[in-house]
């Protein structure tokens, strides 16, 4: 007899799967270029240095082993019932934001943000009972796509002249920090959260070494010692 799976728990995995694969169906994403806005800038700030995207490996991987789990593990289990719908969505928007992000940096920024505050959502309402299958996968993601976020934003706002490079640059580091700090509190012995933004962190400093922006710089290192240190004080007594 053919065994049946939750429908919302399949759709996860064939998302996730999807997500995955989605590099594949276009020229990939790297960062924004400069021909995509109408102000012309040397770089931007905010971004991180190329290889930083790399952690989307990472993330691609265990997004897809902690589905598959969830599916053969945990079909039914309420302890991931609440997780489910947000990851779902943000994983469906997902699917097709490297197109959105090739055609209209604009409308691949609302949809990153979408992503961001639902993937958000999905760790902070993810149980405890299989933390490296279910909650970490998830708060790396999450933590990815705070920092993705900001930089989105912060490019937006330079590309289009809304403000200085640096200036967007500042402004978003301020505020990627602002959330990342309050929804690490919210689980604070979750590290896959903070370390993917200090991984984002670093490619920031890295991209920004070369010119010499030290503002930018700063705020990054500040950033850095920030989320480490709150994980250090709040997060000390480590989940299973």
């Amino acid at each position: 007899m053919l065994r049946s799976f939750p429908p919302l728990a399949t759709a996860i995995l064939l998302f996730a799967v999807a997500f995955a694969l989605s590099p594949l169906f276009s020229s990939g994403f790297a960062g924004f270029e400069q021909g995509q806005f109408p102000v012309e800038t040397d770089f931007w700030p905010i971004q991180p240095a190329g290889w930083a995207f790399s952690i989307w490996g990472v993330i691609y991987a265990w997004l897809i082993a902690g589905a598959a789990f969830g599916v053969f593990k945990a079909p039914d289990d309420p302890d991931w019932s609440a997780m489910r719908p947000p990851l779902l969505i943000s994983l469906m928007i997902g699917t097709f934001w490297i197109a959105a992000a090739n055609a209209s940096p604009i409308l691949a920024t609302v949809m990153i943000v979408v992503m961001a505050a639902t993937a958000i959502l999905a760790m902070l309402r993810a149980g405890s009972n299989s933390p490296y299958w279910q909650v970490r996968p998830v708060a790396l993601y999450a933590g990815w796509l705070t920092a993705a976020s900001g930089v989105g934003i912060g490019v937006v706002l330079g590309g289009y002249g809304v403000l200085s490079a640096q200036s967007a640059a500042l402004l978003m580091l301020l505020a990627v920090l602002a959330v990342a700090l309050v929804a690490q509190s919210r689980r604070p012995q979750e590290w896959g959260y903070p370390l993917a933004i200090v991984w984002a962190l670093v490619g920031i400093i890295a991209a920004n070494a070369a010119s010499g922006t030290w503002p930018v710089i700063a705020l990054a290192i500040i950033g850095v010692l920030c989320l480490v240190a709150q994980f250090v004080l709040r997060g000390r007594t480590p989940a299973h």
